[in-house]
């Protein structure tokens, strides 16, 4: 149960004010690819410096900033509230305009509304609650709204570049439908290039077929993933491999020259993307292409590293209970198959946590939308982590 300071604070958490602020950023695009996160991170940081909360916008790139916003405190290790500003591209199939933020039936609609524009919402309300409340904190309590997550994390690795600051927890505020996960794969991308040489498809001998060489890579692939499910980590599962793009050739009647491949290699909490890499030219080169007059280059072009943080870690109890105590369906702690940002943070030694408003399975989708409810809950769970962590 809360103390009466505690309630004070969750008094200040207005359920109107919430659901206005998540529609007016759900109303900014943000989508990436192309990477248009300049007015949703200009938005956010005005709706924070409207709330004297201490601001930087840090460009990452031309037109991509990072935005942190910190609620001061003592000078002991702080609090860091992490998310992002971009979206998935919108695509097809939406019954609505995909920015309206439309409310209905208790649910907020849009693109980027479950992922994760609720959560960072619910993070400002939060600092706000507990800025208003005057509580005296040991440390600053910051959080951090990043570019490029949603792809190659861009705004994550130049982030933790410049050093972060000393830190008691990470609080990841991506949507969990309420619940506390400790763990997480992480991402890599896999891009490959095979090379042959074109001829005319009358007689087919007198070229090399690059799509034919990358059949075999293909079936090479498949065998991988399923040799990875015999390894399963006991909250994440299996690593994975899925082929995501497939292109090449010049026309029908030509032996194509080129194929490229691109594909997804999820890893375990624990995996090192340099072995995972080694591994992955070990396969191409067990094919031996060369023996068909092919080459083939693979890269990797982008990593982003798991993490699993204890479940008897301090952390971990501080923020599921204030998930419980502030109205949280009471699941357990459990593993994600999705990656994020937070693996970058862990990677620096702060104990991570996943807790946020909104599905997956409402991700990534049309129609996306996330439950008016969950805002609430987790705004008030963020507070009361705030505080617990201040009152240790």
């Amino acid at each position: 149960m809360t103390g009466d300071a505690e309630r004070a604070v969750l008094d200040l958490i207005d359920e109107d004010e919430l659901v206005e602020l998540t529609r007016e950023l759900v109303r900014v695009p943000g989508e990436n690819p192309p990477g248009q996160e300049q007015g949703r991170a200009l938005a956010l940081a005005q709706l924070c410096r409207d709330r004297d909360l201490a601001v930087e916008v840090d460009e990452v790139a031309p037109g991509r900033p990072n935005v942190v916003a910190t609620l001061a405190g003592g000078g002991d290790p702080g609090l860091l509230l992490l998310g992002h500003t971009d979206v998935v591209p919108v695509g097809t199939g939406w019954t609505a305009d995909p920015f309206s933020a439309e409310l209905r039936g208790g649910w907020l609609h849009g693109r980027g509304s479950a992922d994760m524009v609720g959560g960072l919402a619910g993070c400002v309300v939060a600092m706000d609650a507990v800025r208003r409340a005057g509580v005296d904190l040991p440390g600053p309590v910051l959080l951090a709204a990043l570019v490029d997550e949603e792809d190659t994390g861009l705004g994550i690795r130049h982030h933790v570049a410049r050093g972060l600051p000393p830190l008691a927890g990470c609080v990841v505020a991506e949507p969990t439908d309420l619940r506390t996960v400790i763990a997480a794969r992480g991402d890599s991308y896999l891009d490959y290039r095979l090379r042959g040489r074109a001829a005319h498809s009358g007689d087919p001998s007198e070229g090399r077929n690059a799509i034919v060489g990358a059949a075999r890579v293909v079936g090479d692939l498949e065998q991988w993933h399923a040799e990875l499910a015999h390894d399963r980590h006991p909250l994440v599962g299996p690593a994975t491999v899925s082929v995501g793009t497939v292109g090449g050739g010049q026309g029908t009647s030509v032996v194509a020259a080129e194929c490229h491949l691109t594909v997804d290699r999820r890893l375990l909490p624990e995996e090192d993307p340099d072995l995972v890499l080694t591994e992955a030219r070990a396969r191409l080169d067990a094919l031996d292409l060369a023996r068909d007059d092919l080459t083939a280059e693979l890269s990797m072009t982008m990593a982003m590293p798991g993490f699993a943080t204890p479940a008897h870690h301090p952390w971990t109890a501080l923020v599921d209970g204030a998930l419980a105590d502030a109205g949280g369906p009471g699941l357990p702690v459990s593993g994600w198959t999705a990656a994020c940002d937070g693996g970058f943070v862990a990677r620096t030694g702060v104990p991570v946590v996943v807790m946020g408003p909104g599905s997956l399975d409402q991700a990534h989708r049309a129609d996306e939308r996330v439950e008016v409810a969950q805002l609430v809950t987790a705004a008030r769970a963020y507070a009361l982590a705030i505080l617990r962590w201040a009152a240790n």
